[in-house]
């Protein structure tokens, strides 16, 4: 079976890789690997861990009432997004990763690097980039 591996964080550009990969695994019958990858330590408390894993189990259900098999990881292991769902998208031999995009400045794009960037160079798949619509 093929598989897709989308990354997803609970914003709108996550929500519309989601739903394009979700869209895609119906279409071609393939398993979906759902990633939300956070580096932890100080920058992921109690609170955003018990919130993340609410989203990832809604997720989850929601994907099951579409008919879509699918595997929802949470990966807290020091790595950066680019670095998991590259790795992630290995060990599945992934036939493609769908990423979501948001609109941001030049500085923006300067200043935070662009794990879209690292993806699109890096990955050993195709990858579908979806541009997140700007209201939700």
């Amino acid at each position: 079976m093929t598989a897709i591996v989308v990354g997803y964080v609970p914003k709108a550009e996550g929500r519309a890789a989601l739903r394009r990969a979700a869209e895609e695994a119906k279409l071609r019958g393939a398993r979906l690997v759902v990633v939300n990858s956070s580096r932890g330590g100080r920058e992921l408390d109690d609170d955003d861990a018990v919130r993340a894993d609410a989203e990832l189990a809604a997720v989850s259900k929601q994907l099951e009432e579409a008919g879509i098999e699918a595997q929802v990881r949470q990966l807290v292991r020091g790595m950066d997004v680019a670095e998991d769902l590259i790795a992630v998208a290995e060990e599945h031999s992934a036939d493609f990763i769908v990423i979501g995009l948001r609109r941001r400045s030049p500085v923006g794009k300067l200043i935070l690097g662009s794990n879209a960037q690292r993806i699109l160079l890096d990955a050993p798949c195709p990858v579908l980039a979806v541009k997140a619509e700007d209201v939700d």
